[in-house]
């Protein structure tokens, strides 16, 4: 099990390029299924769940080309099977866009439910609902997710709570459906407007992403083309809250401002220094960090993924206590139980936590819960004082481009240990 190697106590310095978005490249990517043709997608982040969403659309017979390693060229025209492999399925969750964008090619669809981080009940009852609305069938085979249509019909969709999952999977569902449809109540994360973006480059006819009321006008054919992935807000983030825990100045680039507003927003009444420019963000601390409250919530509010790595800047307060309140995951806290290893003092009811400050983290050997807590992980590793080792790293690496050698470029002494699998026990005869 390969594993993280830490020696804390440096600044990080200089200057780091931020890769394309995660949740935009894990939905846009099955979206060409709804293409149907040659897609060129740049700005493509080389990270594991991209390998895994690349992989079931070869096993479906799609022709995938890597152009360079941020750059995929994808044709789907000749997929003909509506029914995705479970062994792959099962390693990430956004793969359940699958399903949006098959039933919208094919009128019919069968996918195993996702996997991914273990953040707790992942219901899509919103999913299937919008499908229902849309005229769509759903039935559970063999563990399959099936769904399937004579025909698609736009139709009017109140999702019950925000969701970012069935914002993306209606519209995806929809955009090559009969008539009109409307999502009310949608979610307006940076990386729905992506693929609305990418989906209207390609013929389709999308308004209203970013708002709360989305409407996906259904056209009958589209075409392909070259696209743009945006900037990865979450990594942006937490490299803004690493630069701020080591007490470094990070010159942070190929951001979008705008995207980052709740975090620069929180950072600055932590008393950190941001400063803001078209495509960069200037990040240092030479104060006390100062005890902020916090609460998840959807797009724009702060972001439920940035919940560890700010947790991590919290416990860094030389006095007083801090409070996240979690909205969106009922597991998120997970990663406080491997915080307390390194000295934090957090006190986790539901999904609520108080952060007492300590001022400091010590070295200890800890796991990556999740995603986003590897980063958190991370971070306080760079503060600690001695050696600190994370393990169950491929967490991080399904979520952070290069994140090693970007560190290593700001002065952080990090490296990855590759441990050799111990060969299986043969009994003797």
């Amino acid at each position: 099990m390969d594993k993280l190697v830490i020696n804390g106590g440096s600044p990080l310095k200089g200057e780091v390029t931020i890769s394309g978005a995660k949740n935009a490249a894990v939905a846009i990517i099955p979206a060409t299924i709804v293409v149907g043709g040659v897609c060129r997608i740049e700005n493509v982040p080389n990270i594991s769940d991209v390998d895994i969403i690349l992989r079931i659309l070869m096993q479906m017979g799609a022709d995938v080309r890597m152009i360079n390693k941020n750059c995929v060229e994808i044709d789907t025209s000749r997929i003909t099977s509506s029914v995705v492999d479970y062994d792959l399925v099962k390693k990430m969750r956004g793969s359940y866009y699958l399903m949006g964008a098959l039933l919208s090619r094919f009128s019919e669809a069968s996918v195993s439910m996702p996997g991914g981080c273990d953040l707790g009940p992942r219901p899509i009852d919103q999913h299937l609902k919008g499908f229902e609305a849309l005229g769509a069938k759903i039935d559970v085979k063999y563990g399959l997710m099936c769904a399937k249509a004579e025909h698609l019909r736009g139709s009017s969709v109140y999702l019950d709570v925000v969701s970012v999952g069935a914002t993306i999977n209606i519209m995806l569902a929809a955009t090559r459906a009969e008539g009109t449809t409307i999502i009310e109540n949608a979610a307006k994360e940076p990386h729905i407007v992506d693929l609305a973006n990418f989906l209207n480059s390609m013929g389709a006819q999308i308004s209203g992403a970013g708002t709360d009321s989305i409407k996906i006008r259904g056209v009958k054919s589209m075409h392909g083309g070259d696209y743009t992935i945006i900037p990865d807000q979450i990594e942006a983030g937490t490299f803004m809250v690493a630069a701020a825990a080591t007490k470094g100045s990070v010159l942070i680039k190929n951001v979008i401002p705008k995207h980052l507003e709740s975090i620069t927003a929180k950072l600055m009444e932590m008393g950190v220094e941001v400063e803001e420019y078209d495509e960069a963000v200037y990040v240092t601390r030479t104060k006390p960090i100062s005890k902020v409250n916090i609460k998840t919530l959807p797009y724009p509010g702060f972001p439920t993924d940035m919940n560890p790595q700010a947790a991590v800047l919290l416990c860094l307060a030389e006095e007083g206590s801090s409070v996240i309140s979690e909205s969106v995951w009922d597991n998120r806290f997970r990663y406080t139980d491997e915080l307390k290893r390194m000295g934090a003092r957090i006190k986790v009811d539901g999904r609520v936590a108080v952060i007492e400050g300590v001022g400091k983290f010590t070295a200890a050997k800890v796991k990556a819960c999740d995603l986003r807590a590897g980063a958190a992980m991370i971070i306080a590793g760079l503060c600690a004082s001695g050696t600190t080792e994370i393990e169950d790293i491929s967490h991080i690496e399904r979520g952070y481009e290069d994140f090693v050698a970007k560190f290593r470029s700001l002065g952080a002494d990090i490296k990855k240990i590759i441990v050799p699998t111990s060969p299986p026990y043969e009994k003797a005869l």
